[in-house]
């Protein structure tokens, strides 16, 4: 099968496209051009919707209260945690707590979890391709307990280098907080693997998936890891809601998040008695619309046939692998054998920053920077990216239309020396 073939997808992408408003919008003038889904996602016209109808038809607050909006909300809401439950196949959705994102997500855990079990001396192990949200958790947790943060590297491919592992993991190791999927580089690691070692010596693993959910299925029983996290915004969903997956046991343990109300079970001035898991995390009146938009969303993911979608992305991310690659001046960053679809680049002599203007004149959405992953930059020696990354309703045609005009924007950006 070449790379260079536009026509191995059997996935409906203009059917899909349908569903998306926003994809028919102009930029600039010009056709949009929407390369930009790691960051965040586009949504369809029913996850909109869903929005739209709770405020219009049954805005109301959830739980406790008798009278018929409040039930109508309630149950929309508590149905989305079932969905979730099933999205990741947990255990149960006793094991599944709405938060504002992954970022959320991992400050509680560092919070919770870690504050009671990571002590002076003690250790915890993330990753050299971690986002920002979580490296800075973990420093604060260990400089506040007296902690060391340790880091599994990384090789020139943007792989994690495993055989480093096993010296890494020491009998101080408290927690492991590793990446799915790197939002700069698009490796997906070999989350199963670090799990099954770590285990092996009593160690729990928190697995990023802001990236993953939305690129492959994710089954966390099978990964058996301790906690997973995803945002909503990065999978069709609305911004401001995602989910925080954690093993039951691990969960009665911890103390909570935040005080308030919903998380406690009563309340006096001599004690407080918390509620249950996953209350006991969720304090104050929780995001209604967007956990039900989310919902909507699991509901559409969950509909599509998601082996031809991803087959359709893998597709993508190697024909603009295989086309940018053969452009004098294009260096590809983060060239792991087992991605997702994300391509990094960066040009010669040319800032990441002129060039990703340049090609959105041309209406072309793409990332430049660091991705909130600045020591992949320091550890690669370059002050940033410009990222494409691709998601089922992207089009070999949008490829083409990248291609042609980071070719362009060479010739118009490049420095002309005497």
């Amino acid at each position: 099968m070449s790379t260079t073939d536009k026509n191995i997808s059997v996935f409906d992408v203009a059917q899909v496209r349908k569903d998306f408003p926003i994809l028919l919008e102009k930029a600039h003038g010009k056709p949009l051009i929407y390369f930009d889904n790691a960051a965040t996602s586009q949504k369809p016209q029913v996850v909109i919707d869903a929005i739209s109808n709770y405020y219009s038809h049954y805005n109301a607050n959830i739980h406790r209260g008798v009278h018929f909006l409040s039930q109508k909300a309630s149950n929309a809401f508590d149905d989305v945690r079932f969905k979730v439950k099933h999205f990741l196949n947990s255990r149960s959705e006793r094991e599944i707590i709405f938060v504002r994102g992954t970022t959320e997500a991992i400050n509680l855990v560092a919070s919770t979890y870690g504050r009671k079990n990571v002590h002076a001396g003690d250790e915890v192990l993330i990753t050299a391709m971690e986002h920002h949200s979580n490296i800075v958790p973990w420093q604060l947790l260990c400089e506040e307990k007296g902690a060391k943060l340790k880091v599994i590297p990384m090789n020139d491919s943007g792989e994690l280098m495993m055989e480093e592992l096993e010296f890494l993991i020491t009998d101080k190791t408290k927690i492991i907080s590793v990446v799915h999927t790197s939002n700069s580089l698009g490796t997906i690691n070999p989350v199963k693997e670090i799990i099954v070692k770590a285990h092996a010596k009593g160690i729990p693993v928190f697995v990023d998936g802001a990236q993953s959910t939305v690129h492959s299925v994710i089954d966390v029983q099978e990964l058996d890891c301790d906690f997973f996290a995803f945002s909503g915004h990065k999978m069709l969903g609305p911004t401001g809601i995602g989910c925080l997956y954690g093993k039951a046991e691990l969960l009665e343990q911890m103390p909570p998040y935040m005080g308030g109300g919903e998380m406690i079970s009563a309340v006096s001035f001599e004690k407080t008695t918390f509620n249950e898991v996953p209350f006991k995390f969720e304090a104050g009146t929780p995001n209604i619309a967007d956990v039900i938009a989310l919902g909507v969303a699991i509901d559409y993911l969950m509909q599509m046939d998601r082996t031809e979608a991803l087959a359709h992305e893998h597709e993508l991310l190697k024909y603009a692998m295989h086309h940018l690659s053969k452009i004098e001046g294009v260096r590809l960053i983060g060239t792991a054998l087992n991605k997702a679809s994300v391509v990094s680049f960066v040009l010669k002599e040319i800032n990441a920053f002129d060039a990703g203007m340049y090609l959105d004149t041309k209406g072309i959405a793409v990332r430049t920077g660091h991705h909130c992953t600045e020591p992949i930059m320091t550890r690669l020696n370059i002050p940033g990216t410009i990222r494409a990354s691709f998601l089922f309703y992207n089009t070999f045609e949008e490829v083409d239309a990248l291609v042609d005009h980071v070719a362009k924007a060479i010739a118009f950006l490049k420095p002309q020396h005497a």
